[in-house]
């Protein structure tokens, strides 16, 4: 999470996350202990991401044709929401259940329909190729040997449907010396562009500027954006 929002937003995960968020501390790499160490992260806040959908996601989805959307790290839903209120069959997942209840909350308030789903990305076990898009925004997805957290990603992308994977550029040694961030812990655009292979069109690789003035990522000024259509 920067999760997710153009402020930061709202996401989160080992599939929960951001790694915006891993600022506060080393997650740790057991399921268990993960959602504890999340939960406790939104407890301390009555509200930890800006509730804003992120600018990214929306400059990129704003002229697709609706469908079923994923929203991977959904934190506390400002994508989910922006996605559902845009006609878009919203499912969205996070780690922790204090920000699936504030992200549920909200969807009352706003009157949207979205299926919440309370599982890192790996441990949904999420139907194939059934998502006409897949957002990962600020994901803190943890890497493996077998690039598990990345081929679940790929996987879950309906031909002809999107992925829109965005994250902070790499922190330099003394930046993640700092704030407890291991960059090498968690899965960043470039690895998932390494496992594309032919049936994938990359539409968007850049680095491109952000503006955020609020929220737990607002330190932030660049993003990398990936944009990827799965051609079968």
């Amino acid at each position: 999470m920067e999760h997710t929002n153009d402020t930061s937003p709202d996401h989160a995960g080992t599939d929960h996350a951001n790694a915006e968020a891993a600022s506060a501390g080393r997650a740790p790499r057991d399921p268990g202990a993960e959602e504890n160490f999340w939960d406790d992260r939104y407890a301390d806040m009555e509200q930890l991401w800006s509730g804003k959908p992120n600018a990214t996601l929306t400059t990129e989805a704003r002229e697709l044709p609706v469908g079923r959307a994923l929203d991977v790290g959904c934190g506390e839903g400002a994508d989910a929401l922006w996605l559902a209120e845009h006609g878009w069959d919203v499912t969205a997942l996070d780690v922790s259940g204090v920000a699936l209840d504030r992200a549920a909350a909200q969807a009352d308030v706003r009157k949207v329909t979205v299926n919440w789903l309370h599982a890192g990305l790996v441990e949904a076990a999420l139907p194939q190729a059934s998502f006409d898009l897949v957002s990962a925004q600020y994901a803190a997805l943890l890497r493996t040997d077998g690039n598990v957290a990345e081929h679940a990603l790929l996987a879950a992308v309906a031909p002809n449907g999107v992925l829109i994977f965005v994250h902070h550029p790499a922190p330099t040694a003394e930046e993640a010396a700092n704030h407890g961030f291991h960059a090498d812990d968690y899965v960043g655009p470039a690895q998932v562009a390494a496992l594309l292979d032919d049936s994938w069109q990359i539409e968007v690789d850049e680095t491109r500027p952000r503006h955020v003035a609020t929220g737990a990522g607002s330190r932030h000024t660049h993003d990398v954006v990936l944009r990827a259509r799965r051609l079968r």
